[in-house]
């Protein structure tokens, strides 16, 4: 019985090694990636940072940070960075490129980014006759939702509550 146990735990041991040795296994594998994979995640790091400033420069500039005549050299200067790092880019990965060229493809990526923060939106200029008209069907809209206020707690309730979500007390319609 004792040459039993000896090969269970030898078994176990064995199962738990390789158990706890396969992770290590697969970071060598990881770390064993081609240079050129390397240069294109460098690349396109560079090429978020230079977006990045792009829009932190429009923004300062629209604040009135930077001088007007400072502005168009460095803008210009953050393109041509950018566009050298897209050139990089699609030499790496030709599958990649597109007919459209790279300084384009920057301002494309910078306007999208001010699209998103609101940096330089349009300004829409409404007459007033319009606003009230878009707050008077806002307001309507508002007014079919809401049922009124709960008579115990005071909470706003909507029309399909049959219940006060806050107390719980039922509501008579």
């Amino acid at each position: 019985m004792e040459l039993g146990s000896f090969f269970l735990i030898l078994a176990v041991i064995v199962i738990t090694t390789v158990y706890l040795y396969a992770p290590f296994t697969k970071n060598t594998r990881r770390a064993l990636r081609p240079r050129e994979s390397h240069e294109v995640s460098t690349l396109k790091a560079e090429r978020d940072r230079v977006i990045n400033s792009l829009q932190e420069l429009d923004f300062d500039h629209g604040l009135g940070k930077i001088p007007a005549e400072d502005y168009p050299e460095q803008r210009a200067s953050l393109l041509q960075k950018g566009a050298d790092v897209l050139r990089e880019l699609d030499e790496l990965s030709p599958a990649s490129s597109s007919a459209i060229n790279a300084e384009a493809r920057i301002e494309k990526a910078t306007a999208a980014g001010r699209a998103d923060t609101g940096s330089n939106s349009p300004v829409v200029e409404d007459n007033d006759e319009d606003l009230e008209s878009m707050i008077a069907a806002r307001r309507k809209k508002h007014k079919s939702k809401s049922a009124g206020f709960c008579p115990k707690c005071g909470r706003p309730v909507l029309v399909s509550d049959k219940f006060c979500p806050s107390c719980g007390k039922a509501i008579s319609n």
